[in-house]
Formats: structure tokens, sequence, C-alpha cells
């Protein structure tokens, strides 16, 4: 269990999940989400996972970032979160908080600017300065994009959130234009530090989630 120091912080359940089939972590995200429409005052929750390889599209993506999907051996789902074209696979962490933004502040971009303070905060961990480019949504890593994040709200409840390359297979990215940037190539955690894998970058998540967001991280074993 991890908690915060004092004892008022907002409570936020912790679902370390496994590997899950992306259609699965998408239904189980919408169900809770429409839960915490109905009942605001449950509570919050972060979800960690890893998804076998899959591309997705978020809203309004241009499918010239596509390239060859139509002769990929993957999933590819188009979703509801903002964005373009990413890929998931094993060995990356992906985060899914379902929070209530009522009980943090209401405003879209400062939601994505703490998803991003979280992860520069993971890499800080290991010596490693993470950081933003203007104009874009994620965190880079020595001019290399280590982390994705697209996000939905409704009624100020999130979904979707990060995808954070710890150790990935990066071929899959070939057959993309990740999340629509052409001059700027992704990188993995593990190219900077070999052997580092996905359970222990977990635990700095957690620990840095929590210290971000000023809440309570409760491990729970349910769904």
């Amino acid at each position: 269990m991890i908690r915060s120091i004092e004892t008022d912080y907002r409570r936020c359940l912790l679902f370390n999940a496994g590997l899950m089939p992306y259609i699965d972590g998408l239904l189980w995200q919408r169900s809770l989400l429409q839960e915490r429409i109905h009942n605001p005052s449950l509570d919050d929750i972060l979800i960690l996972l890893e998804h076998p390889p899959v591309y997705t599209w978020g809203q309004g993506s241009n499918p010239e970032f596509l390239k060859d999907l139509d002769q990929s051996k993957f999933d590819v789902h188009r979703v509801e979160r903002g964005g373009e074209v990413t890929y998931h696979c094993p060995g990356q962490v992906v985060g899914y908080p379902i929070l209530n933004l009522h009980y943090y502040r209401k405003d879209l971009h400062w939601y994505l600017r703490q998803l991003e303070e979280v992860l520069i905060r993971v890499l800080a961990v290991y010596g490693l300065t993470g950081d933003r480019l203007p104009g874009f949504t994620g965190v880079w890593l020595e001019g290399r994009k280590v982390a994705a994040i697209g996000i939905k709200v409704s009624r100020w409840i999130t979904m979707h959130g990060f995808a954070f390359n710890v150790c990935p297979d990066m071929t899959g990215f070939q057959q993309i234009i990740p999340c629509g940037i052409a001059d700027k190539p992704v990188a993995s955690l593990a190219e900077w530090i070999p052997g580092i894998t996905c359970q222990e970058v977990r635990v700095n998540i957690a620990q840095c989630f929590a210290e971000v967001f000023n809440v309570e991280l409760v491990e729970s074993m349910g769904d």
C-alpha cells in the first residue's frame, strides 16, 4: 500500500494489471467512467498494465500517419481519446487514470501537464532529465519521445492516459508516424538503462503519481 503522509488526501485505487488485450482494457475503462458519472463519490482509480501489440487511432486521426496498417498483423482500434495514432506492446507501461477532476482542477491543460510531470519525475529517479516540447504533448528524453499521452474526459471524469516506453520491441513503431510527429524519433528507457523492467518502473510511476496528484494510492486486487 502506498500512503501519503497526511490522512486527508483523496483516495485512489491502484490496479496493477498484467498483459491485457486492448479492447478489454478499453471496456473496463468505459465501465469505470460510467459508474463515476452516475456516482461521483466513488474512489478514483489508476490502472497500470501492458497490452499485446496493437495500434490505436485517436479522434480525428490523420490517415496519412498510418502508413501500411492495412497490411498489419496487429489489431487496429479507433477510440475516443485525443491525439494521433500510437502503438502499444509488451514492455510499455500503459497508465489509465480514472479521475474526477472536480476534486482536482477542471482544466484539461493542467491535467495533461500533470501526467507529463509524473513521467518526468520517474525519469528523474534514474538520473535522467525528461523534457516537454512546446506545442506537443508527451515526454522527451534527449530529443526522443519516450512517453505518449492521450485522454478523454466526460463530465470532468478522465479515461485513457499515458504510454511509457520502458523496454518494448520498437519495430512496431515503424508502420506509423507516432503521434503524427515525423521529425522526432521515439525511444525506450532501456536504451539508457539496459535491463530495466516494467515491474520496477511501475513502482516508481505509482509513487510519482501519488506525489503529483496528492493522493493516497491503495493497491486493489479486484476489478
